[in-house]
């Protein structure tokens, strides 16, 4: 492997994935802005299948990853929502997102751009129904309310900074990662690498379960890595499974969830997503590589192989540079805010605060602790792990609000 080889199957990946991941960061944040948070909890409150089909059907475009996720079904929950709408929605949100979905589709084709959604859809109602018939309404511990702020100011800045500062605080690093790694899979990897599980496709399924499931991936920065390893030999439908089971769980989200919902919906949520991510993914290699647009002409070796054999074009090269200028900016201030000087003057204290990873999580710990009696003002940082609060507000009062959120208080810092 030459330093030229990588920087060419980097750029080439980017180049392909670049316009879609700005479009569809631009519909993530109209969404955000122009949707009401109530809205979601007005056809979530019902105990019955519809509820669980709306829990699906609008948790499918929201680009919240497995952290964030769950201060919004909590919050869904502490709102009125149904057990089994909050099973559907934790299941089905984090799988997918417009971006991902529009990310998908210029990498891998328009096949799988089609079916993870549907996937995802599939597998929310079903671990919704199935927590609807074997779990206790009363299960779990009761979480207090952990939705975002009441956002004001200009709606087109609002849907901007959204886009393109917040969003990509949280999965800009992921999404980068994901990126290099599979500029590293395609010059590294040996062609047709996977092959060499001959005929056991479910073989490969269970080594990308075992992998993916701990981990903490994204549902777009999973895309580039899972197609770098298609391109390789993976089957369709192990791919598929990474995309499935990578971003919808990770170690953390199974002990919140656990905590907040109770063992018997963890184990639902967690064997609901493995058991569908492998049967859908054995449905997809039954069907053949051309049913989900993985052929030549279409799919992930369209948009990879053609752009590394053809000159990008002037508006991917404007896309790529808009995004990379985008990325910088929001973690290099990411960076600097793990560094900041946190405030010390008299009546603030600075707590240490784990398990934040996303501006989602930021504003579930600040809803929370920011209804205490006594807080005047709170400030958490996700880079810093960091609570600052003022106020007269007792440590085990706060505590247990950030415990509540379904975050680790770890005390002053």
């Amino acid at each position: 492997m030459t330093a030229g080889e990588f920087c060419n199957a980097f750029l080439a990946v980017l180049n392909a994935m670049s316009p879609y991941l700005l479009l569809g960061f631009l519909i993530a944040g109209v969404l955000h802005v122009f949707v009401p948070k109530r809205f979601y909890a007005k056809y979530l409150s019902r105990d019955n299948k519809l509820s669980v089909l709306w829990a699906a059907l609008l948790g499918i475009p929201l680009p919240l990853c497995s952290c964030g996720v769950i201060p919004t079904a909590v919050g869904l929950k502490n709102e009125g929502a149904s057990k089994g709408a909050v099973a559907s929605f934790l299941i089905a949100t984090p799988q997918t997102g417009i971006d991902s979905i529009l990310a998908t589709f210029s990498l891998m084709g328009l096949g799988f751009a089609i079916v993870r959604p549907v996937a995802a859809l599939v597998t929310g109602i079903c671990g919704g129904f199935l927590v609807n018939r074997f779990v206790k309404a009363d299960e779990g511990e009761y979480v207090s309310e952990a939705s975002c702020k009441v956002e004001v100011g200009n709606r087109l800045w609002r849907v901007l900074k959204y886009a393109y500062f917040d969003m990509i605080q949280d999965i800009g690093l992921r999404l980068v990662i994901g990126l290099l790694v599979a500029a590293l899979i395609n010059v590294v990897v040996p062609d047709e690498f996977f092959l060499s599980f001959g005929s056991q496709p479910l073989l490969q399924m269970l080594v990308i379960l075992v992998v993916a499931v701990p981990m903490y991936i994204c549902s777009t920065g999973s895309i580039p890595v899972a197609a770098a390893l298609m391109m390789k030999g993976l089957s369709p439908g192990a791919a598929l499974v990474m995309l499935m089971a990578g971003p919808a769980v990770n170690i953390a989200s199974i002990l919140v969830v656990k905590k907040s919902m109770g063992s018997r919906f963890t184990w639902i949520y967690l064997l609901t997503i493995v058991g569908f991510s492998i049967l859908f993914g054995l449905l997809i290699n039954a069907f053949g590589i051309n049913i989900v647009g993985m052929s030549e002409s279409c799919g992930m070796h369209g948009a990879c192989c053609h752009a590394e054999a053809a000159a990008p074009s002037v508006f991917q090269i404007v896309c790529s540079s808009l995004l990379v200028l985008f990325i910088i900016i929001a973690l290099g201030m990411k960076f600097f805010d793990k560094f900041k000087k946190q405030k010390t003057e008299a009546g603030t204290v600075v707590y240490a605060v784990e398990g934040m990873h996303c501006n989602h999580c930021k504003a579930a710990v600040e809803q929370s602790v920011g209804k205490l009696k006594g807080v005047e003002t709170c400030e958490a940082t996700p880079a810093a792990n960091t609570l600052v609060v003022t106020g007269t507000a007792s440590e085990n009062d706060i505590r247990k609000a950030v415990e509540q959120a379904g975050f680790e208080f770890k005390g002053v810092k």
